[in-house]
């Protein structure tokens, strides 16, 4: 009944989307995205920033992490409702966007990939861990990531794009009267083989090796400790372990929210008579920029040092409010003592 039910609603609100104007209730929860988007990754640097938790590689990397959400959230989902709402462009200026869209999420997958290495580091080589990864290599690497990601990104403005007489037959690629879209300059082929093939499957599967790498090793550790009194080295393992489920749950978040519309453009690229209906590429989009919503989420509920600063955030908003109550009864009541009529 329970199933039954389910279904039901996924099929009201697909033909409430495809009745009710589905453009503007896409754009609504575009906006939404990007007002979390902004705040919870904004949270996340400032939490790393004032904890001094940057001197650590995998909180280093998150920053940076957080950095690229952010960036997807100011600048790359505006200028994607921007779109959406017909607005027009030239030609270069719409392939650098996209450029620049393929870039942040480049940069992403780079900096998961640096943090799943630095989780295998850490059980591979407890030993010498800290004296090989140093704060220096750390930042390094997050500036080799931005490098890499850019250098790759940028490869369409080279050539690997719709020439003036494949996108409708008319356009010129100095025109300054597009309607932008990523396939709009883009061409499939690049999307399917280059950014899906080769930049995104590869580093997958080598991250989804590496945790399950640490994963088995901080069993068989934590097993081996069964029975013995508990001590430094077995409570490491237990940290390590949950730290690594925690970011591995941001991994899978992140391949969940990219594979459909990497999927939906391979049907389309290698069997062009299917037709993928303009709702399902919207859903993929939207769900791959929320994407970049729910990280600061995962670090709030399960990263026990971003939990404890954001409860700590609170309370002190919350006595800051108290005490400028305060303050301000308080001045009240010398202002009455004084005789002076209060308003």
């Amino acid at each position: 009944m329970k199933r039954s039910l389910c279904l039901f609603c996924k099929v009201l609100l697909w033909c409430f989307l495809m009745a009710a104007g589905s453009m503007w209730i896409f754009i609504l929860l575009e906006v939404f995205i990007v007002v979390a988007c902004c705040l919870g990754n904004a949270l996340v640097i400032w939490v790393v920033w004032r904890s001094g938790a940057l001197r650590q590689p995998s909180f280093c990397f998150i920053a940076s992490l957080a950095v690229a959400d952010f960036l997807v959230g100011s600048v790359a989902i505006p200028v994607a409702v921007l779109w959406d709402a017909r607005a027009k462009t030239s030609f270069h200026g719409c392939l650098f966007m996209c450029c620049v869209f393929i870039m942040l999420q480049l940069t992403s997958g780079a900096l998961l990939l640096a943090i799943a290495v630095d989780r295998f580091l850490r059980v591979r080589i407890p030993l010498t861990y800290k004296a090989t990864i140093t704060k220096t290599r750390s930042w390094m690497v997050v500036v080799l990531c931005w490098l890499v990601a850019a250098l790759l990104s940028f490869v369409p403005m080279f050539g690997w794009h719709h020439n003036h007489t494949t996108w409708n037959n008319t356009t010129q690629t100095n025109s300054s009267n597009i309607k932008c879209s990523y396939l709009t300059v883009n061409t499939r082929s690049y999307v399917v083989n280059f950014i899906f093939f080769s930049c995104y499957l590869p580093p997958l599967a080598i991250m989804c090796g590496l945790y399950l790498y640490v994963f088995l090793i901080t069993r068989r550790q934590l097993r081996a400790n069964i029975g013995e009194t508990v001590n430094k080295s077995s409570t490491d393992y237990l940290k390590e372990r949950r730290l690594a489920a925690s970011l591995a749950l941001v991994l899978v978040l992140f391949a969940v929210s990219w594979l459909p519309v990497f999927v939906m453009h391979t049907i389309k690229y290698y069997n062009p008579k299917i037709t993928v209906p303009p709702v399902a590429i919207r859903i993929g989009v939207v769900l791959s920029h929320a994407n970049s919503a729910v990280n600061p989420i995962i670090y709030a509920f399960r990263i026990p040092k971003f939990k404890k600063a954001c409860i700590k955030l609170w309370v002190r908003l919350y006595h800051c409010r108290e005490d400028q109550q305060e303050s301000d009864q308080n001045s009240i009541n010398n202002l009455q003592r004084t005789g002076v009529k209060v308003s």
